[in-house]
């Protein structure tokens, strides 16, 4: 195992460490009304998060891409954006149709992928899928900061600071909603004939 495979091992192992602060009920205050739990959180999400880079940069630098790479970094990808938007819908941070989106859209994209392995077709993959992890990434690192549900700026009442970064949190995850629907349209797209042939 190379070691960009072994980075992608590292991030899949993160998630259960991530998952597993709230058990330790650290709801002090570390800064401007965030707590240690988020903090905390946040910080093994960060470190995770750019291990996705890491790891195809590394690939890609040393010329060392493997299959078993590229089949795993996109699991160790989504594993990590669900588990987070899991425990913030926990939270209340966000509704809980956001990562039921996610994953409906990694569902049809992962059968589709396997209807064109089967008819020994490669779809290429569209920039929408990057904008749609960036997107993501932000938007959850933003939730775990913000200590205000989804829009709730809607209903007033919260100082300007928080205000603006609700805001930006709630942007960011609208974005990353549609790139998501967006990827899985244009995916689909790509690949239509290839669903319509199959048998």
């Amino acid at each position: 195992m190379n070691l960009p495979n072994k980075i992608t091992v590292a991030r899949i192992l993160l998630i259960p460490f991530m998952m597993l602060v709230p058990l330790f009920n650290l709801t002090q205050i570390a800064f401007w009304n965030v707590t240690v739990e988020n903090l905390v959180i946040l910080i093994i999400f960060l470190v995770a998060s750019f291990t996705d880079f890491l790891d195809g940069h590394i690939a890609r630098k040393n010329n060392i891409v493997t299959t078993f790479g590229k089949f795993l970094d996109p699991i160790a990808d989504k594993l990590l954006v669900l588990a987070a938007m899991i425990m913030l819908v926990e939270t209340g941070m966000i509704p809980g149709w956001i990562p039921v989106v996610v994953l409906a859209r990694e569902f049809l994209v992962s059968g589709v992928r396997m209807l064109a392995a089967g008819e020994g077709t490669v779809i290429a993959a569209s920039w929408y899928g990057k904008v749609k992890t960036v997107s993501q990434m932000i938007a959850i690192s933003l939730a775990f900061i913000d200590i205000h549900p989804f829009l709730a700026f809607i209903n007033g009442g919260l100082p300007v600071a928080e205000l603006v970064l609700n805001i930006l949190m709630s942007v960011a995850m609208i974005v990353s909603v549609l790139a998501t629907i967006f990827s899985g349209v244009d995916y689909f797209m790509k690949s239509k004939d290839v669903v319509l042939k199959s048998k």
